[in-house]
């Protein structure tokens, strides 16, 4: 295999979670011209991927009343749930984040709805947001 060239860390994706797809998709799709992007559903989730130039755009609808989006749709109102930030080493920024003391609600990576390996870490140790890791 062939070594990547490092890309450096970007935003991959921002996750927004809505009460219903259907309600919401014509928003970003059909007004502000967002493509769909097709996307596997994950933890509970119904999810809509649409390209926003080289980030994408996830919309999440909770599937399931016990699921982290429900659970924040539930205390927060439909709004901004994650940004993900795709880093050339998934498994060494983990281990910067231990050591700098920041906690990992994913101790290790598992895939995610692009199929890409994940990790979340907790707002509380990153300013209050939400933030998802992922492989290039």
């Amino acid at each position: 295999m062939t070594p990547s060239t490092p890309r450096g860390t970007r935003v991959s994706h921002i996750g927004i979670a809505v009460e219903a797809l259907a309600e919401s998709l014509p928003f970003f799709r059909d007004v502000l011209g967002l493509t769909e992007v097709p996307l596997d559903d994950s933890d509970g989730a119904s999810i809509v991927g649409l390209s926003a130039g080289e980030p994408l755009v996830e919309l999440l609808q909770a599937d399931d009343p016990a699921s982290p989006i429900a659970r924040f749709v539930a205390k927060r109102g439909p709004g901004i749930h994650h940004i993900c930030f795709s880093v050339d080493d998934l498994d060494a920024t983990l281990d910067r984040c231990r050591k700098a003391g920041v906690q990992l609600l994913d101790e290790k990576p598992r895939i995610g709805a692009e199929g890409k390996r994940i990790a979340f870490l907790h707002p509380k140790s990153t300013g209050g947001v939400l933030v998802e890791l992922s492989d290039h």
